[in-house]
């Protein structure tokens, strides 16, 4: 048994305290990587709670008041029932 494949995948991944820490880093090329990983997290967050409040029968107006958005804007990003191609944390 041997646990290589596994291993390559738990290094890639990178801690939240580690995302925020490289949006202050000195080389902007550190630090904008950090803000895309930051945006792609909360990206998928939002679509996680957005899918879970649907389910519980929430209205897209409830959603989208909470988040500060109009109804129609929550309700067409999400809205379709197909899941969106998330962006990769860097």
């Amino acid at each position: 048994m041997t646990i290589k494949p596994c291993q390559a995948i738990l290094t890639e991944m990178v801690e939240p305290a580690e995302v925020v820490a490289q949006t202050a880093s000195e080389d902007p090329e550190v630090g904008l990587r950090g803000v895309a990983s930051l945006r792609a997290l909360v990206e998928a967050v939002e679509e996680l709670q957005v899918r879970r409040a649907r389910e519980l029968e929430w209205s897209w107006q409830r959603i989208a008041a909470l988040l500060g958005v109009s109804k129609q804007a929550v309700h067409q990003k999400y809205g379709t029932g197909e899941r969106r191609p998330r962006r990769r944390l860097r």
